[in-house]
């Protein structure tokens, strides 16, 4: 059945603001305008029948941009593919794979997905076409043991994940020699989800499978599909070690879209620490606008950031439409982890249908679900990025017609920027994804993995980096015994293969095991888990909710038992840091802004519980954790004291001020930098003892850096310009969550002072570092 017609984005859109208390929730409304499809001939090498397929399937003939990337596959070159959501970047790579094995029977193809579901997705399309050449196959942690004998003898199109070809493949490629010996086409979809640590160790897989696939006589193409960012050619490069051509010029139609940017009212009965004003939940606002798009006959998928707050927004969207529509209830439904396949599709069908009309889904729906074609968006916070942010707005239109997109600001220094300056969103390049295959604490166990594969020999050096570091590193493990020196390379030492988490950096993960039954539930990352498994934390797995009992540092696990708490929680820390070196430098009138190495000591001290809802502080509970040391990347920047006295600050002002400004700068990083706002910490000092001066460090919080911390260095000044604006916009008085507060403060959130550090950073961006406009640096640089 085909859903009614929604009324237009526009009408839409004022009917949520009928009561004018809403229409003052609205900062922006962007138009964008729709655009035409530029269809191509298909092109004269895709044979017949795949054609006839295909047309059979709907596709009449492919859009520009997929026979352009298309034709440079088959021609040899690797390619990216970064265009919009929607716009059929699958049929670019499965035109070239699935050509090459309708016309050579030994011909393979691999598929990497960040998702078990997006590749059951494409399986299902690739079955669909009922092509007897082509064997398609996934092979996962949920491939049964008698299936993956058959996939690795006779699959030609096998579709798996990084972590599989990680642990399951490559160390026992003999066994997929002939799978190698074969293959053509390296597929990697939705490759700008693999960045920052994980996107790190990813690079490091690709050219371990490089490598392998050498030995074995073949020389894959690589195909990726990205959504847009920028300079995506330089991404994949980093991803893949190759030279990559861009595909980038968007051919498919697309409908106009309306797109609101929405800031929740702030709440007078309740405060926060301190007494700071705190603004209505973004999740309750987004439960709201559900079920308001919901009776007004709209498609809508409400992305949300965790799977508690799927449940709850679905909930009070019920509740809400049972007041206004007792009909629709039933017709609203949260996405969550654990739901079976079948059930799972059986929520895509009736979404499609319009049997469903409202979803609340966690973020990683945008990557996992082929749903498009919606009538409405609802984006509840700062989704990560801003392709993020276009990836899910993207799923709402339906073929010519227009789509709404509303984006909700949680209580959140860079959501609140967001809604205060539209331009950071609709008038800039999407950033580049950032990530660091030289990262020593990632190559170092890949060079140990690969070596187990193959001895290493001096011709694969060039493969994982810069010889010389390379070289060094190799000399490093060798002291330490992991690897033996030989003339002929250098070889893995042990009998065991080495374990290496792609997942994290910086120890053996943490288990979550469930106390009552000894199920084992997951894992935390070592670098994480002081923050999100101690005692006493709430913790989300599939949908459920859990706290943790105790955590045994020692044994690596964390016991927790099922619970559902009123409450979330987050850690508080405390932390030193010393400068290790200078990398680069770029020095102004009294202000100088540096990267470099650090080493940092970090403990949790405590956690705050907050109402879910409201944000209410509920309490603080103390915690008795070791410090942890940490060697890492930070970017960091100096005022010298005449540059604070003509900012108009006594020597007592300036710690308030540089934490402040230090807060906000951590919230406003991820807008530069493909981060979260947990994956980097900070230091303000009003005196340093390793600079001698007033220091605001960021650092990234996992060994050997990140990348996050070069991104803010070379985007220095267009990101304390941001975070100056994201405090001075700020309708409080004295400072809040939305601008200078922080939730993992160990300090309690004291001393700040919102209006010193918006003097400070006016001081520190006319010193100098202001005046490259394009946003990267100026002054005398080092390094």
């Amino acid at each position: 059945m085909t859903p009614p017609p929604a009324p237009l984005p526009e009408t839409l859109l004022r009917r949520l603001v009928r009561d004018p208390s809403r229409a003052e929730r609205i900062t922006h409304v962007e138009h964008v305008p729709a655009r035409a499809g530029r269809p191509a001939d298909w092109p004269a090498w895709v044979p017949q029948l795949l054609v006839d397929r295909l047309q059979h399937l709907g596709v009449a003939a492919p859009w520009e941009h997929q026979a352009v990337a298309a034709d440079l596959a088959r021609g040899g070159s690797s390619v990216v593919v970064a265009t919009g959501t929607a716009s059929g970047k699958s049929l670019a790579y499965l035109l070239p794979v699935l050509a090459s094995q309708l016309e050579d029977e030994r011909a393979r193809a691999l598929y990497l997905s960040p998702t078990k579901a997006l590749a059951a997705d494409q399986l299902r399309s690739v079955r669909g076409m009922n092509l007897a050449a082509v064997r398609a196959a996934t092979y996962d942690g949920d491939t049964a043991r008698e299936e993956r004998e058959w996939v690795r003898r006779h699959g030609t199109f096998v579709l798996t994940n990084p972590d599989m070809l990680h642990r399951g493949v490559l160390p026992r490629h003999a066994d997929w020699a002939s799978f190698l010996r074969g293959l053509r086409f390296v597929v990697i979809d939705e490759c700008h989800s693999y960045r920052g640590v994980f996107g790190s160790h990813v690079a490091q897989v690709l050219r371990r499978l490089r490598r392998v696939c050498a030995r074995y006589g073949s020389s894959p193409v690589f195909i990726l599909a990205s959504a847009t960012v920028s300079a995506p050619e330089e991404s994949a490069g980093r991803l893949t070690g190759l030279d990559v051509v861009p595909v980038t010029d968007d051919a498919s139609p697309r409908g106009s879209t309306e797109f609101a940017l929405w800031e929740p009212p702030l709440m007078p009965d309740y405060g926060g620490e301190h007494g700071a004003p705190v603004r209505r939940s973004a999740t309750a606002e987004t439960g709201d606008l559900l079920a308001d798009l919901v009776v007004e006959g709209a498609r809508t998928i409400a992305f949300v950031r965790s799977r508690r707050s799927a449940e709850a927004v679905a909930l009070n969207a019920r509740r809400a439409i049972l007041d206004a529509a007792p009909e629709l209830g039933s017709r609203v439904a949260a996405y969550r982890g654990g739901y079976l396949p079948e059930e799972r599709r059986e929520l895509e069908q009736r979404l499609q249908s319009g049997d469903l009309l409202g979803v609340a889904a966690t973020n990683a729906l945008e990557l996992g679900v082929d749903v498009a074609g919606l009538d409405a968006v609802v984006l509840t916070g700062w989704p990560g990025t801003v392709a993020s942010v276009w990836q899910q707005a993207g799923r709402a239109g339906r073929a010519g017609q227009g789509a709404l997109a509303v984006f909700v600001a949680r209580d959140d220094p860079l959501d609140t920027y967001l809604v205060h300056h539209p331009e950071a969103l609709f008038g800039r390049p999407v950033e580049t994804t950032v990530l660091d295959p030289a990262n020593p604490y990632v190559l170092g166990p890949h060079l140990c993995m690969a070596a187990a594969e193959l001895a290493l020999t001096e011709d694969d050096l060039p493969l994982f980096g810069d010889v010389e570091a390379v070289r060094l590193l190799l000399g490093d493990l060798v002291r330490r015994g992991l690897l033996r020196s030989r003339p002929k390379g250098w070889f893995w030492t042990s009998r065991e293969r080495p374990e290496v988490d792609i997942r994290g950096a910086g120890g053996p993960p943490v288990r979550l095991v469930e106390s009552g039954t000894g199920r084992l539930l997951g894992t935390v990352d070592a670098s994480s888990s002081h923050g999100q498994a101690h005692t006493g934390a709430v913790y989300l797995h599939q949908g459920e909710t859990y706290v943790v009992e105790s955590l045994d540092l020692e044994e690596a696990v964390a016991l927790v038992r099922p619970d559902d708490p009123d409450y979330s929680t987050s850690a508080r820390d405390i932390t030193d840091i010393r400068i290790v070196d200078t990398q680069s430098s770029a020095s102004y009138d009294g202000v100088t802004l540096s990267l470099g190495t650090v080493d940092v000591t970090n403990q949790v001290v405590s956690f705050l519980r907050k109402r879910v809802g409201t944000g209410e502080i509920l309490g603080e509970e103390p915690l008795d954790l070791p410090a942890r040391e940490l060697r890492t990347k930070s970017v960091w920047y100096t005022v010298s004291e005449p540059v604070l006295r003509q900012a108009g600050l006594a020597w007592s002002d300036v710690p308030g001020a540089a934490h402040a400004a230090e807060h906000a700068a951590i919230g406003l990083l991820p807008l530069f930098a493909t981060c979260d706002r947990w994956d980097i910490g900070g230091v303000s000092t009003a005196l340093h003892e390793d600079t001698g001066e007033c220091t605001v460090f960021v650092y990234d919080g996992h060994p050997g850096g990140a990348g996050f911390s070069e991104r803010g260095y070379a985007r220095g000044a267009a990101w304390l310009r941001a975070t100056r604006e994201a405090i001075a916009s700020c309708e409080c008085t004295s400072g809040c969550p939305s601008c200078v507060q922080s939730p993992k403060c160990g300090n309690g959130n004291e001393p700040l002072d919102k209006d010193g550090a918006v003097r400070l950073l006016d001081a520190v961006l006319a010193a100098g570092l202001d005046t490259d406009r394009a946003g990267g640096l100026a002054g005398t640089a080092t390094g």
